[in-house]
Formats: structure tokens, C-alpha cells, sequence
């Protein structure tokens, strides 16, 4: 999407963290945002701050009904979206069997079934007018298996398998339609707080700006794939080796350690 002027951009989890600096950088490059996010009223303080007539909604995205409800609200009161960013994630941060099944049902409620209602809620208008850009935020735990994530990796894994079809589909029906997938290590967001590094170099926990920045160049470039830091681009030629080869080097660069001090935050209530 070479030109974000004027485009309606629409970004879930949008009222924090990563989802907030890519809706300012969006609409400081002329973009009209809408956001979406659990807490409506955290959503719209951020969409004052942002100005330029930014839009806030509240919508779980795990319930497909209000997905769609809200999704109809969006069209009437904005108009259709040219860029989707599938942005809202959850984590557990717990061992497999301290898991409730409340814990995993709404991680992949939020982090791999609401791919599926967000985006038939708008990607069909996209196709109809021949253009649009679907992105959706994975991480590199989509792309490496780490301990007390097993929840959390395995929605990853299914989102980067999401956006994979989803972009061979669209490449045969709707070519003009393009998607980006985005796999970053630990953001400095506070939903990773308390988890360590233990090569900073290697593997720096990231500056959400940095990587919303790397993000909206990505969406201008239709670049189809934002992979940060590098050492992460690396971890599918890893797998040519033998399994216990490939665990021993993610323990040595404490991949599977990073979790163990994991704090996090706590999430919002819905809102009515």
C-alpha cells in the first residue's frame, strides 16, 4: 500500500502498547485510524491524543457477533477499510499444567480465532475493490517453541500459518490485496514484563516504536514479511539440524529461560 493518505486503517488492541504507536505513526503520515480494543475507554483517550479525527471502538475480538456488529458499525460511521491490522494478543506466561481452560480458550480466541472474524469482516470489500493490505501481528514464538508458552506459541504458530494461506489465496484471487506478517522477539510494551535476555545484543527486548515504525515501512513497501531482530530470521535454517542440536542452541541463547521472571499485566473487562 504505497500511499496511506486518506486510507482508513483500522488496528485491533489498538488503545496500548505496539497498536497505539502504529496508529499515531499512521495518522501522522495521513491515515484515518480507527481503533478497536477491549477497554473502549482507554481506546478513545488514545484516539484524543491522536487527533486527526481518530475512532474508537470497544469489541472483543474473540466474540464473532460483536466482530461483526462492530465491524458494520465501522462502515457506516467511516467507511470501508483499506488496512486491517490484526493486532490484539494475549499471553499466559504459565507452565502447560497451570493452565485453566479458561487460559487457553481465550488465547486463541483472541490471538488466532479473531484473525478469522476480523478479517471476513472486511477482507471481502477489499477483494471487491481490488486493493487492500491485511497484517497480521504474530511473533517470533510463531516461528520457536518456548517454555511456559505453550498456549501462546501454539496461536502464534497458527497465525503465521494464517497469513501464509490467507497470502496464496489472494495472490491467485485478488492479487491487488496484499498481507504482511509480523514476528518480533519481547516488546517493551508490559505485556512481556519481567521477561530477560540473556544476550542483549543478539536478542534486545524491542522499542515498540522501533518496531511499529518497521511496520508501517513494510506496509508502504508491501513487504510481505517484518521479522526482528535478525538472529530470529535465522531460526527456520536452524531447523536442518537435529531436534536435540536445535534445543541446545535455544537454551544456550536462553530462549527457553526468557520466561521464567515473567510478570505481565493484567487485561481489561469488556466493556457493554
Amino acid at each position: 500500500m504505497r500511499e496511506l493518505e486518506g486510507r482508513v486503517a483500522l488496528i485491533t488492541g489498538g488503545a496500548a502498547g505496539i497498536g497505539a504507536c502504529m496508529a499515531r505513526e499512521l495518522a501522522a503520515r495521513g491515515a484515518r485510524v480507527v481503533l478497536w480494543d477491549l477497554d473502549g475507554q482507554r481506546a478513545q483517550a488514545t484516539a484524543r491524543e491522536i487527533g486527526h479525527d481518530a475512532r474508537a471502538y470497544a469489541c472483543d475480538v474473540s466474540d464473532r457477533g460483536q466482530v461483526a456488529r462492530v465491524a458494520a458499525r465501522v462502515k457506516e460511521e467511516v467507511g470501508p477499510v483499506d488496512l486491517l491490522i490484526n493486532n490484539a494478543g494475549v499471553v499466559s506466561g504459565k507452565p502447560l499444567l497451570e493452565l485453566s481452560d479458561e487460559d487457553i480458550e481465550r488465547t486463541f480466541g483472541v490471538n488466532t480465532l479473531a484473525l478469522f472474524w476480523v478479517t471476513r469482516a472486511f477482507l471481502g470489500d477489499m477483494i471487491a475493490r481490488g486493493e487492500g493490505h491485511v497484517v497480521t501481528v504474530a511473533s517470533a514464538a510463531g516461528t520457536i517453541g518456548v517454555a511456559r508458552m505453550t498456549d501462546y506459541a501454539a496461536s502464534k504458530f497458527a497465525a503465521v500459518g494464517f497469513d501464509e494461506s490467507l497470502r496464496a489465496e489472494l495472490r491467485r484471487s485478488a492479487p491487488g490485496v496484499k498481507t504482511t506478517v509480523v514476528c518480533p522477539y519481547y516488546i517493551d510494551t508490559g505485556m512481556f514484563e519481567g521477561v530477560r535476555t540473556r544476550y542483549p545484543g543478539l536478542l534486545p527486548i524491542l522499542e515498540p516504536d522501533d518496531v511499529a515504525h518497521r511496520v508501517i515501512e513494510a506496509i508502504e513497501h508491501d513487504r510481505p514479511r517484518v521479522v526482528l531482530p535478525f538472529l530470529v530470521q535465522l531460526v527456520p535454517a536452524l531447523r536442518v539440524f537435529p531436534v536435540a542440536l536445535f534445543d541446545w542452541a535455544a537454551d544456550l541463547l536462553g530462549v527457553n529461560a526468557s520466561m521464567d521472571e515473567f510478570i505481565g499485566h493484567g487485561e481489561p473487562e469488556p466493556e457493554p
